[in-house]
C-alpha cells in the first residue's frame, strides 16, 4: 500500500532535519527541566543522558523501518505492516490524538508566552494593559491564530516553511550556552563542586522519577518518520536526519543543563530548591541570574520560537497519520485528498488543525490530556520496537538494498522496548488519568472503527495483502487453502485458483482426495476407490508442481455419503484459512440437492470459494472479470482478496456491476454508481467499468452481461446468521456459460 503519486518525495536532509529539531528543540526542555531538577536535583543531566540513550535506541528502530517502509504514518505504518489493521487503527488512533493534544500544549505554550511579553512590553512603554489582554479570551485568540497560520503554511508547502522558528531558537539556546560557559570562566574554582553536590539528592528514586517527567522533551524525531512519503532518497535521509535531529537536542540540552545547574543558581539556593520553590520558571529565573534582564528576554524570545516550531511539527505529524489512516480507509477517505498542485494531504490537514480547535477550546486543563500523549508516545514507541523485532525476523533472507539495519540487534529493540515500556507503566500509575484519558479515546475509537470503517478497511487490507506476499510473509501468516479434488478434469481450474489464493513463499496449498469407501468390504471395489483417488491426486500433484508450486497432498477414507463431513474435518484438524470447492455443475431446480453444500458452509470455520468451470480451464484465461454487487456487503473482504489475488498472477479487465428495479430515477442511479466506484477504488488495482442496469429480471441482466467476460465472482448471501447459496447466486450460477466463483466468508 503505497501512497498516492500526489504525494511528492520533496523534503530533503535539511527539511527532515528541520522537522525533527522542531518538535524536539520546544518548550519541554523549558517546563520541564524544572520538574526534573526538582525530583533529582543536578542529576537532571544524568536523567536526560540516560533518556538520550533510550531515544537513541529508539530512533535506531524508527530509521531501519522507515527505511523498510518509507511511507507517510510512523508507527501506524509498521503497525499496519507487521501486525494487522485493526491493531494498526488503534495505534494511528490514539497516536493521532496525541499529536493532536502535543499541539494544543505548544498552541497554548505559545499563547501564554505571547501574551506575556505583549503584556510586560505594554507596561514598559504604555502602563497598565487593559483587562483583555490578560484574558483567557486572548490566549485562545492567540493560540487560534498560530494554528491557523500553520496550517496554511502546512498546505503551502509539505515542511511548513516555518524553518526560520527552528533556527531561531537554536541560535538562541547556542547564545545561553555560550554566555553562561563564558561566566562560568569567570567565577571561582569551587562553583561546579557546589552546584553539582549533592548530585542526587533524590537518590535512584529520583533519578527514575526525572527520567519519566522529562522524557517527552525528546520526543519529536520520530515525527521525520511520520512524513517519511515525502521524504527524498529515505534510505539515505531518514536515519541521517534522525541522528542529526536528536544529536543535536542533546548538544543543546545537556550543556544547557549544566550551566543552569552552576551559574544560574541564586545565591544562598540549590538548582532542588529553586526548582521546587517554582518549577515552571526555574529557567528563566536561572538565565536571568548570571544574564541579568537580558537572560528574561533571551528566555521568552526562545520559548515562543520553540512552541511554534513544536506546534507546525506535531500538526504536520497529525495531518500525516491522519492521512494515512484514510488512505486505509481507518479513517473516511475524504481525508486523504491532496492539493491537486502541491500534493500536500489538505484534507489530513483541515481535520487535525479543526480537532486541535475544539480541544484547545473545550478542555479548560490540559495537564491530564498532555500526560495522556506521554504515555500514548512511549506505548508507540514500545510498539514501535516490537515491530522492528517482529519485522527483521520475518524479513526475506538476503539484503534489501536500502534498508537501515539497526545494529547489535536484537539488544537494540528489546533494550530500547523494555525501556519505553517500563516508562509508560511508570507514567500510569504517576498520572492515573492519563491512562483514563487514553482508554475513553480508544473506546471511541473502538466503536466509531467497528461501526463506520471496519468493513472497507479490512476489505481494503485484504486486498493489499493478496496483491503483495510480503506483506502476509511481514505479518508472521502462512495461510493454508484445502483444495478437495474429486474430478482430474478439475485440477487446472483449482490449482489455478489455489496458487492465487496462497501466496508464494508463505502460503500454502493442501491437495485433498477421499475415498469413498464401499458399503461392503468386496476387494475389487476397494481397489477401484483406491485407484480413482490416487488418480486426482496424481494429476492435481502434476498440475501443481508444473505451476511451480510445492503443494502438500492428503489422502483420507470416508463412507461416500459423508464425503462432505470428511472435508469440513480435514479443514478443522489442519486449521484451514480457505476452503476452495470444485464443482461441474450446480441446481438451480432443486434446492434440496445443495443442502449438504450449504451444510458444509455453516460447518466449516474458513473461508469457502466455490468454483463452477468447464473441465481443463484455468484462471489465467479470465481477462475480463465480471463482479455483480448487490446485499449488504457481507463478502467484501473475501471478494476484494479475491480480486488481489487475481491481479497478482495476471492483469485483468474488471467490470463491476449493478440491478436496480426498472422504476429506478436518476439519483439512484448516480448513487449506485458512486458505491460501485467506492468498491473499485479498494478492489481494482485500475479503472474498472462500471455497469448500473435498471432492470426487474436480475438473472437475465446480469446473463447479458456475462456474456462478454470470462469470469463472474459471485457473493453468498447470509440470513439470520446463517451462511447459503441463495436463491439468485444459484440462478445465475447455473445460466451463464463462463466459469464462476462463488464466495462465503467464515465467521
Amino acid at each position: 500500500m503505497t501512497g498516492p503519486a500526489s504525494q511528492q518525495r520533496s523534503i530533503g536532509l535539511p527539511g527532515a532535519t528541520g522537522v525533527g529539531l522542531g518538535a524536539i528543540v520546544g518548550g519541554g526542555i523549558l517546563v520541564l527541566a524544572g520538574a526534573g531538577f526538582g525530583a533529582t536535583g543536578p542529576g537532571a543531566i544524568v536523567a536526560f543522558g540516560a533518556n538520550g540513550l533510550i531515544a537513541l535506541l529508539t530512533a535506531l528502530t524508527f530509521a531501519e523501518m522507515s527505511t523498510a517502509f518509507p511511507e507517510s504514518g510512523g508507527a501506524y505504518a509498521y503497525a499496519k505492516k507487521v501486525l494487522s489493521v485493526r491493531v494498526a487503527f488503534a495505534v494511528g488512533w490514539i497516536l493521532w490524538f496525541a499529536y493532536i493534544v502535543a499541539g494544543v500544549l505548544y498552541a497554548l505554550g505559545f499563547a501564554e508566552y505571547g501574551v506575556a511579553l505583549a503584556v510586560r512590553l505594554w507596561r514598559a512603554w504604555r502602563g497598565e494593559p487593559p483587562g483583555w489582554m490578560m484574558s483567557r479570551a486572548a490566549v485562545n485568540g492567540l493560540a487560534l491564530l498560530a494554528t491557523a497560520a500553520y496550517s496554511a503554511a502546512l498546505i503551502r508547502k509539505a515542511s511548513g516553511g516555518g524553518q526560520w522558528a527552528t533556527v531561531g531558537k537554536t541560535i538562541v539556546f547556542g547564545v545561553l550556552i555560550v554566555s553562561g560557559l563564558w561566566v562560568l570562566v569567570g567565577r571561582p574554582a569551587g562553583t561546579v563542586a557546589a552546584g553539582m553536590t549533592p548530585l542526587f539528592p533524590g537518590g535512584t528514586m529520583g533519578l527514575l522519577q526525572a527520567m519519566g517527567f522529562t522524557f517527552i522533551a525528546l520526543q519529536g524525531f520520530e515525527i521525520i518518520a511520520a512524513v517519511a512519503g515525502e521524504v527524498r532518497d529515505p534510505s539515505r535521509t531518514m536515519p541521517r536526519a534522525m541522528m542529526l535531529s536528536l544529536g543535536v537536542a542533546l548538544v543543546i540540552y545537556l550543556p544547557l543543563l549544566f550551566v543552569i545547574s552552576t551559574v544560574g543558581l541564586t545565591p544562598g539556593q540549590s538548582i532542588t530548591q529553586m526548582s521546587r520553590a517554582d518549577p515552571e520558571t526555574v529557567m528563566a529565573t536561572a538565565v536571568r541570574n548570571y544574564l541579568g534582564p537580558t537572560g528574561y528576554w533571551l528566555v521568552m524570545v526562545a520559548a515562543i520560537l520553540s512552541t511554534l516550531s513544536a506546534l507546525q511539527a506535531n500538526i504536520m505529524a497529525a495531518s500525516r497519520v491522519a492521512f494515512s489512516m484514510a488512505r486505509d480507509r481507518t479513517l473516511p477517505g475524504v481525508l486523504a485528498q491532496s492539493h491537486g498542485v502541491r500534493g500536500t494531504p489538505v484534507m489530513a490537514i483541515y481535520a487535525s488543525a479543526l480537532a486541535l480547535v475544539v480541544i484547545l477550546l473545550m478542555v479548560p486543563d490540559l495537564a491530564a490530556a498532555g500526560a495522556a500523549a506521554s504515555l500514548i508516545f512511549l506505548i508507540s514507541f514500545a510498539m514501535a520496537h516490537w515491530t522492528g523485532w517482529l519485522a527483521r525476523r520475518r524479513a526475506p533472507q538476503g539484503d534489501r538494498p536500502g534498508v537501515f539495519r539497526t545494529p547489535a540487534f536484537p539488544v537494540v529493540p528489546v533494550v530500547g522496548g523494555l525501556a519505553c515500556a517500563a516508562m509508560a507503566v511508570f507514567q500510569a500509575l504517576a498520572v492515573p488519568s492519563a491512562g483514563g484519558i487514553a482508554a475513553v479515546w480508544l473506546g471511541l475509537g473502538v466503536i466509531l472503527y467497528m461501526g463506520l470503517f471496519a468493513r472497507r478497511a479490512q476489505a481494503m487490507d485484504a486486498f493489499a495483502e493478496a496483491a503483495d506476499p510480503e506483506l502476509v510473509q511481514f505479518r508472521g501468516r502462512h495461510p493454508l487453502v484445502l483444495v478437495p479434488v474429486a474430478n482430474p478434469a478439475s485440477a487446472p481450474g483449482l490449482v489455478g485458483v489455489a496458487r492465487a489464493l496462497a501466496p508464494p513463499a508463505v502460503g500454502r496449498v493442501l491437495l485433498l482426495s477421499v475415498v469413498r469407501r464401499p458399503d461392503v468390504a468386496d476387494r475389487q471395489a476397494i481397489e477401484r476407490a483406491v485407484t480413482a483417488a490416487q488418480e486426482v491426486l496424481q494429476e492435481a500433484l502434476i498440475r501443481s508442481l508444473a505451476a511451480g508450486h510445492a503443494p502438500e497432498a492428503l489422502m483420507t477414507v470416508a463412507p461416500a455419503p459423508h464425503v462432505w463431513d470428511e472435508i469440513v474435518r480435514v479443514a478443522q484438524s489442519y486449521r484451514c484459512e480457505s476452503l476452495l470447492l470444485g464443482l461441474h455443475s450446480i441446481d438451480d431446480q432443486s434446492p434440496n440437492s445443495n443442502a449438504p453444500l450449504e451444510r458444509l458452509l455453516n460447518e466449516v470455520d474458513a473461508d469457502v470459494n466455490i468454483l463452477r468451470a468447464l473441465p481443463d480451464w484455468e484462471p489465467d484465461q479470465a481477462r475480463r472479470v465480471l463482479v455483480p454487487i448487490g446485499g449488504k456487503g457481507e463478502q467484501d473482504e473475501l471478494r476484494a482478496r479475491l480480486m488481489g489475488s487475481l491481479a497478482r498472477t495476471a492483469p485483468r479487465e474488471v467490470v463491476y456491476v449493478q440491478v436496480l428495479g426498472s422504476r429506478a430515477d436518476d439519483e439512484e442511479v448516480a448513487e449506485a454508481r458512486r458505491h460501485l466506484s467506492r468498491l473499485a477504488a479498494i478492489e481494482s488495482p485500475t479503472a474498472p467499468e462500471l455497469v448500473v442496469l435498471c432492470s426487474d429480471d436480475v438473472v437475465a441482466a446480469i446473463g447479458e452481461q456475462a456474456d462478454e467476460a470470462d469470469l463472474v465472482i459471485l457473493g453468498l448471501p447470509r440470513m439470520r446468521g446463517r451462511k447459503l447459496l441463495g436463491e439468485l447466486a444459484v440462478r445465475v450460477a447455473a445460466q451463464v456459460t463462463c466459469p464462476t466463483i462463488m464466495l462465503s466468508r467464515r465467521g
